[in-house]
This record gives structure tokens, C-alpha cells and sequence, in this order.
């Protein structure tokens, strides 16, 4: 296969995207949520995290946020982060790492941390190259356009692998996808392969509803076929995409994704908990935040 860049992958999944979404909802067509928590993925506030750990926190809860997922603890333990997420009125119930971080050696000190901040899932948030000098070190978009067939399925080698040993340990493993999943290499759609080689007992999926619709995917096709595979979402909105460019995070309900016939099918199958995600910020992130959250209080299925 002769991988295409992340960038023309992306410009064709805006594409897809612009196709296959509208986010307008006649309010006839609405019924009752999931009635889940309102979850954010603590990735969106990464910026603000470091400096100001606690106040954060704290903002995000005052949002009515109620559960969160972290994308890494800025050097405090395990007992700090538990104290500030209980002050800010949150319960962290999963942390999404690279594979490169819960590979051998690793692994032990993450489950030591994660059972002790309470945790109820660990997550891969991005695949390994079978070989990773084939790409200069560091590159997360070479690795990924680099990845093939084969290298997918050595990582669900690795996640099942990795799934005996978090589960031994009270928790869940799962997975996190990204775009590239969804590049076909012979007919074959990488993340099918993903569900189809992990054992179900052992790897759950968090399926990112932007990229897959990116991807040139349909979110409600995934969970009306994989309906206990999949156990948490991702919620994220983009802007409308001029044909040829990358999409753009947007807020919630201002962009093109169109959640219900999403939450309909999720509320169908066996999602325990969402988080809402934003990458890029063209207001001041808290009030991004805040228009997130109205969204999802409103949205109805």
C-alpha cells in the first residue's frame, strides 16, 4: 500500500463530512438523552491544565460537568488528583495514553496510578508501528500514514495482551480512534479489523464520533452493528469545510455533525459514558466549553 498523507486523507474526509452531516434538528424530532453525566475530555483544556491545575478543574465543574477523561496529570499523583477532582465536584473516570506508555515496563506504574485516582478504564489513544524506526521518531502523522494492515493487527495483539492485564487490575481496557482506521487497504477497513481480532472480554472501544464521520464513516452504523463493543463516545463538532482543506473543531451544534440519529443509536446499544472534545478554540476555551455542555443539556433523542 502506498500510504497517503494525513493531510489528503483529511481533505477527502472533509468531504465525507460535508456530505454526510447537518446538524439543523427540526425540535419535533426530539425526544429524551442518554441521561448520562456531561463528560469532557480533558485534552480540550490542555493548555490551561498546567498552569492552573486546581482553578481548572474547578471551571469545568462550575460548567456542570460531571465526569472527565484525562490525557495526562502534569506531574501530580494520584492522591492530588483525586483531591482536586473531588473539590471540583468531577469523578475521572478514564485516562487515555499512548501505546508507548503502557508498553512493557510501563504498564505496572500506570495501573498503580489509575486504581489509585479510582479509575474505571485506561485507554490506548493512538496505535504503535509494528517497526517504529520506519518513521522518524516523534512524528505522530508520518506513523500514522505509515501504518498498515499488518501493523493494526500486531496492535490488537497488544491490546488483548494489554486488556488481561488492566482487567486483572479492576479495570477496562479500550481504544480511541483517530482517522487513519478508516483508510482501507484492500478492501479492508482497519478499525473493522480492530473489532474483529480484540476479544470482546478484554477491549472495549471509545469511539470518536468526529473522525470516524471524518474517516468517511457513519457513527450509527458502527452502533447498530458493534452495539455492546462500544462503551463510550467521543462528542466533537466541525465547521463546514471547503472542499480540499482540513476540518475545523468547532462548538458543539455550530458546525455540521448531527448528533441525534448518533445518541438515538447510542442510546440503543450500551454506551456508559461521552465526552465531549475540542481541539481548537476560536472563542476563549471556557466559553467554548460552556456552549458544549448547553448542547448536550439540550439535546434530546
Amino acid at each position: 500500500m502506498q500510504p497517503a498523507s494525513r493531510r489528503d486523507f483529511l481533505k477527502r474526509g472533509s468531504a465525507a463530512l460535508a456530505a454526510a452531516t447537518a446538524w439543523s434538528v427540526a425540535p419535533s424530532l426530539l425526544a429524551e438523552a442518554l441521561g448520562l453525566p456531561i463528560g469532557l475530555q480533558l485534552y480540550s483544556v490542555r493548555e490551561q491544565l498546567p498552569k492552573n491545575f486546581d482553578g481548572t478543574l474547578k471551571q469545568i465543574g462550575g460548567l456542570g460537568y460531571r465526569e472527565v477523561e484525562a490525557a495526562g496529570f502534569f506531574g501530580h499523583s494520584a492522591s492530588d488528583v483525586k483531591l482536586a477532582m473531588k473539590a471540583a465536584g468531577l469523578n475521572c473516570v478514564s485516562a487515555h495514553y499512548p501505546l508507548a506508555q503502557l508498553q512493557a515496563g510501563k504498564l505496572d506504574a500506570v495501573i498503580s496510578y489509575g486504581k489509585e485516582l479510582g479509575l474505571k478504564y485506561i485507554i490506548c489513544s493512538s496505535p504503535m508501528l509494528k517497526d517504529p524506526s520506519r518513521v522518524k521518531a516523534g512524528n505522530f502523522s508520518s506513523a500514522m500514514d505509515a501504518m498498515t494492515l499488518a501493523d493494526w493487527r500486531w496492535n490488537a495483539e497488544q491490546f488483548n495482551q494489554l486488556g488481561t492485564k488492566v482487567k486483572a487490575a479492576g479495570m477496562q481496557f479500550g481504544y480511541h480512534n483517530h482517522v487513519a482506521e478508516f483508510r482501507p487497504e484492500n478492501g479492508t477497513i482497519p478499525y473493522d479489523e480492530l473489532l474483529r481480532l480484540t476479544d470482546p472480554s478484554k477491549v472495549t472501544m471509545e469511539m470518536d464520533c468526529g473522525w470516524v464521520i471524518v474517516g468517511g464513516q457513519n457513527p450509527v452504523s458502527y452502533l447498530k452493528q458493534y452495539p455492546t463493543r462500544i462503551s463510550m463516545l467521543h462528542v466533537k463538532d466541525f465547521k463546514k469545510a471547503a472542499p480540499g482543506s482540513e476540518p475545523v473543531s468547532t462548538e458543539l451544534g455550530r458546525g455540521t455533525i448531527d448528533y441525534v440519529p448518533i445518541f438515538r443509536a447510542a442510546k440503543a446499544a450500551h454506551i456508559k459514558h461521552y465526552f465531549i472534545e475540542q481541539e481548537q478554540f476560536a472563542i476563549p476555551p471556557m466559553e467554548a466549553l460552556k456552549v458544549d455542555a448547553a448542547y448536550m443539556r439540550a439535546l434530546k433523542v
